[in-house]
């Protein structure tokens, strides 16, 4: 009858899996961490049946199993600490300038709305018209030729200035603007034919969240929650 040799040998399979034995850290944890997690598997090893030993790929299914938790932990743990970086430098942005696609912004006492337009053909009449909060036309200014390209323009409630340039231009007294929120319509003429112009404006930064997938959300006076994507310029 032959005779079934012991695998109870701790240093054998040890040396076997390169594996050294760390001293405990005096922690009070619950959770298991990978030195364990193979200490733990090496001694089931070591104290199986010698009769009924267990299939060495159940010994391969536990190891993958851990490590594809221990990948998906460390991988949660960089996508937060990746979140609250950015997060903490977008904070810096509160109470900053910035430029994105839109047709409205929000003039502050003493304040400029700066703005662009870009223009696929140069014209001979361009106008800027605003508006306030109910509808009104307060201001339409006449702004004459600008060259083909982008036009970048700031306005302060009364004056207006065009590619660097301050028009010969004044508001009468009724009209001119307070702080508030306001909404630009600027058209030119474009290839024969008079086209409203997609206008960029400036607007602070009043707070800054996180979304659900990640992205940086800003929310801007008088326009409304933006992604950081969706910005064109930091003033």
């Amino acid at each position: 009858m032959s005779t079934v040799s012991s695998t109870n040998n701790s240093s054998s399979v040890t040396d076997n899996l390169s594996i050294t034995k760390k001293q405990p850290a005096n922690k009070n944890t619950n959770e298991l961490g990978q030195a364990a997690f193979l200490e733990l598997m090496i001694t089931q090893m070591n104290n199986q049946n010698p009769l009924s030993p267990q299939d060495n790929s159940e010994f391969v299914a536990q190891l993958a199993q851990f490590s594809s938790v221990e990948g998906l932990e460390r991988l949660n743990t960089s996508f937060n600490s990746f979140a609250s970086n950015n997060a903490l430098q977008a904070s810096s942005l509160v109470g900053r300038s910035v430029t994105v696609d839109s047709d409205t912004s929000t003039l502050v006492s003493g304040g400029i709305v700066a703005g662009s337009v870009n223009l696929d053909y140069s014209t001979t009449d361009m106008k800027v018209s605003i508006y306030d909060e109910t509808g009104s036309v307060i201001q339409t200014i006449p702004v004459g030729e600008v060259p083909k390209g982008e036009a970048v323009f700031r306005w302060d409630g009364q004056n207006l200035e065009v590619n660097g340039e301050l028009l010969d231009w004044e508001a009468d007294e009724d009209s001119i603007a307070s702080a508030g929120k306001y909404r630009f319509e600027i058209t030119a003429m474009q290839n024969g034919k008079t086209e409203a112009l997609n206008t960029s404006l400036s607007a602070n930064v009043n707070s800054v969240t996180i979304g659900e997938n990640g992205a940086l959300i800003l929310n801007l006076a008088g326009i409304g929650a933006v992604e950081a994507g969706d910005v064109k310029q930091f003033n």
